[in-house]
């Protein structure tokens, strides 16, 4: 009886896509991050999937990140529009949520 062993095909390890802070500048994983979307309709939302079509910009789940990016003009710089100031109270309530900061 002869024994044929199938070898089986692996892909080799994939990197995970790198992503840049926007407060911070640092380069982590892309799920590390968390990715802050403009729509084409304008409107700005937390994209929790990451897969909101529309212009994205990640921020680090730190407090100090998401003050930063929100209170300073990144954001819009990254996004290409200007947040109002209603809006950028309203993404650092939800911003803190998802990090547990309060």
């Amino acid at each position: 009886m002869v024994r044929i062993s199938m070898k089986q095909t692996t892909t080799p390890n994939k990197r995970a896509p790198q992503r840049t802070c926007v407060a911070c500048r640092a380069v982590k994983d892309k799920r590390e991050l968390t990715r802050i979307v403009r729509t084409p309709d304008g409107t700005i939302s937390i994209d929790t999937k990451g897969r909101m079509a529309g212009r994205g910009a990640y921020i680090c789940a730190s407090l100090v990140c998401w003050q930063t990016g929100l209170e300073s003009n990144k954001l819009d710089y990254v996004l290409k529009t200007k947040i109002a100031p209603e809006e950028r109270k309203r993404l650092l309530a939800e911003g803190r949520s998802l990090i547990g900061g309060g």
